[in-house]
C-alpha cells in the first residue's frame, strides 16, 4: 500500500517502539542556529562555538539518514501553531541545557506515530502523533529536554561502538550459515543485546531531562504524567495494534518498563518540590492543536472505526464487530480479540499471470492446490484459496480492482464457523469507490472543545462515533484522563473530527 521500505543503518539507530520515545543520538558535530522545519527560533542561550568535528563519516552518514528518515515517516508536517509552539519550548530547553553552545535541529514529521528520537549532527524528531498524546507545554519539554540528555550526555557515542560490534558479528554469521531461520535468531539476540545496552542510558535521559525541564520554568512533574499517557493510550492501542512477534524482538522486553520509569520520573521531579509548581501552559499548547490532523495522512488511506476508505485507490473494505483496523506502513492489518488476524496489501502481478496463476507462483506456503476458486467481488475478478503452515490455518484472496491487485490473507490458529463468516463478510465488503465518495472523504483532525455544565466523558465522546474505536476511551486516552476522572465545566479536551467546515 505504502512504499516506505528503507534502511536506517545499524551504526545510528535501532529499532524502537511506536509508543515510546526511546531512542538515542549522537551528539552535535557541527553547531548551527537550533530550527524547527528548518526555520531559526530564537534563543536565549549563548552563541554556539565550535566544537571538536566527530568522524566525516558519521557526519555524512546523519545527513543521509536525516533525509532517509524524513521520507519514510511521511515527511515533515508543516504547521505554524504547532511550530510557534515548540520554538517557546525549544529555546528555553537549550538556554538552561547542560551544554547550552549545543544546536539542534528539530523536524516534525508527519507520522502518527507516537514517538520523537535523534540522529547525530543534533537532528531532533518529534511526530505530529507524540504531539497529539501531549495535553501540555510541560509534556512536550520533558520529552524533549529528554532526547537532548541523550546528545548531551554523549550517550550515541557508547552506542555506535556497540551497534558496530552487533554488526561485525552478524556480517561473519551471513558469511557461514544458510539455514534463514538460524541466521534470524542470532540477528535477533544480536538486536537484543545492542537494545538492552541503553537501558541505564534511558532512566539517565529521564533524569537528566526532568532536572532541565524544570530549570527551564516547566512542571517537573510533566515527564510522569506524559510517561502514564503513554502507558493509558498504549492499552487503548493494544487490540488495534497488530505485531507479529516472531518478526523482530520485544524491544519493551529489554529496556526499562514504563512504570519503572514513571516511578524514577517522579522521585527525580521530587527534587523541585511538590506537585503544581511549574508552568504547564494547558490552553495554548492544546489551541496550537486545534486542526491538526489526526491519525493516517490523508494520501495514505483512513480508518473509520471498522472500515478502511482509500480516496486516491478508490477501494473500501470492513471488517466484523470485534476486530480493530491498524493502518501500518506496509499493510491495513486487523486482529480480533481472540488472535484472528487479517492483512491487505498490494501486489504486483506480471502481465502473464492470472490470479489463479499467481497464488499458485508458489509464495503461499502450505496451499492446497484444490481450494483455488475463482470468483467476483462487487463486479471485480478475484481467486481464493486455503493453506495450512506452522500451525496456522490461512485462507487467502487475491482481488484485481481498476488498475490495482490486493492480496487479503486472513489467518486463524483456531479454524472455526466464526473465522469463516469473518473471511466471507470481510471479502464481501471490499468495493471500488466511486469518485463522488472519493472526494467527500476527509482527513481526522483534532478539535478541541471546552467542556459546557453538564457535559460528561460520554456525551463529549459522541461525536467521535463511527470515526475511531471505543471513542469514550479514546476521549480518555487523548487527554490523559484516569480511569473514575470526571469533567469539569471550562475545561479544555480534544477529541477528534472530520468535519472540514470548524
Amino acid at each position: 500500500m505504502r512504499s516506505l521500505s528503507f534502511l536506517l543503518i545499524a551504526t545510528l539507530m535501532a529499532a524502537c517502539a511506536d509508543s515510546s520515545f526511546f531512542r538515542t543520538s549522537l551528539d552535535n558535530a557541527n553547531p548551527a542556529p537550533t530550527t524547527i522545519n528548518g526555520t531559526v527560533i530564537e534563543s536565549k542561550a549563548p552563541p554556539p562555538k565550535p566544537q571538536k568535528r566527530v568522524t566525516t563519516a558519521i557526519s555524512k552518514a546523519a545527513q543521509a539518514e536525516n533525509e532517509r528518515i524524513i521520507q519514510a515517516f511521511g515527511g515533515v508536517y508543516s504547521n505554524r501553531h504547532v511550530e510557534d509552539q515548540l520554538a517557546r519550548i525549544v529555546s528555553k530547553l537549550v538556554a538552561k541545557s547542560e551544554v547550552p553552545t549545543q544546536s539542534f535541529q528539530i523536524t516534525i514529521l508527519n507520522s502518527p506515530a507516537v514517538n520523537a528520537f535523534a540522529l547525530p549532527g543534533g537532528f531532533l524528531y518529534i511526530t505530529r502523533g507524540l504531539l497529539a498524546l501531549g495535553n501540555d507545554a510541560s509534556e512536550i519539554a520533558a520529552v524533549l529536554a529528554h532526547e537532548m540528555a541523550h546528545v548531551t550526555n554523549k550517550h550515541s557515542q557508547k552506542r555506535l561502538r556497540k551497534a558496530r560490534k552487533a554488526q561485525l558479528i552478524s556480517q561473519a554469521v551471513e558469511g557461514v550459515i544458510s539455514d534463514s531461520s538460524t541466521l534470524a535468531t542470532i540477528q535477533a539476540n544480536n538486536n537484543l543485546d545492542f537494545i538492552a545496552f541503553s537501558q541505564a542510558q534511558e532512566l539517565d535521559a529521564d533524569v537528566v531531562g526532568v532536572k532541565n525541564a524544570s530549570l527551564a520554568g516547566y512542571d517537573p512533574f510533566a515527564a510522569a504524567r506524559f510517561l502514564e499517557s503513554m502507558l493509558r493510550y498504549q492499552s487503548y492501542r493494544t487490540t488495534s495494534t497488530v505485531a507479529n512477534a516472531a518478526e523482530a524482538p520485544d524491544f519493551l522486553s529489554s529496556h526499562p518498563t514504563t512504570p519503572r520509569r514513571v516511578e524514577m520520573a517522579q522521585l527525580a521531579a521530587q527534587k523541585f518540590g511538590d506537585p503544581g509548581i511549574g508552568q504547564r501552559d494547558r490552553k495554548n499548547y492544546l489551541k496550537a492543536l486545534d486542526g491538526m490532523i489526526f491519525g493516517d495522512d490523508p494520501t495514505e488511506g483512513f480508518v473509520r472505526d471498522r472500515s478502511f476508505f482509500h480516496p486516491q485507490l478508490r477501494f473500501t473494505f470492513s471488517v466484523p464487530n470485534g476486530y480493530i483496523i491498524d493502518n501500518t506502513t506496509e499493510a491495513v492489518l486487523a486482529r480480533a480479540r481472540n488472535g484472528d488476524a487479517i492483512r491487505l496489501d498490494g501486489v504486483e502481478i506480471p502481465g502473464n499471470l492470472t490470479l489463479s496463476d499467481y497464488i499458485q507462483s508458489g509464495w503461499l506456503n502450505g496451499l492446497n492446490p484444490q481450494s483455488v476458486t475463482n470468483f467476483t467481488v462487487n463486479g471485480a475478478p478475484a481467486v481464493s484459496a486455503t493453506a495450512i503452515t506452522d500451525g496456522w490455518s490461512y485462507k487467502v484472496t487475491i482481488i484485481r480492482s481498476q488498475t490495482s491487485t490486493y492480496r487479503m490473507i486472513f489467518a486463524t490458529q483456531k479454524p472455526s464457523l466464526q473465522f469463516d463468516r469473518a473471511v466471507s463478510s470481510t471479502v464481501k465488503s471490499f468495493r471500488s469507490l466511486s469518485p463522488q465518495e472519493a472526494l467527500s472523504l476527509s482527513p481526522l483532525r483534532i478539535k478541541i472543545v471546552r467542556v459546557k455544565r453538564g457535559d460528561a466523558i460520554f456525551s463529549v465522546s459522541r461525536s467521535m462515533r463511527g470515526l475511531v474505536a471505543n471513542p469514550d476511551q479514546a476521549l480518555k486516552a487523548l487527554n490523559g484522563l484516569k480511569e473514575g476522572d470526571t469533567i469539569s465545566p471550562g475545561m479544555y479536551l480534544k477529541t477528534i473530527t472530520d468535519d472540514v467546515s470548524g
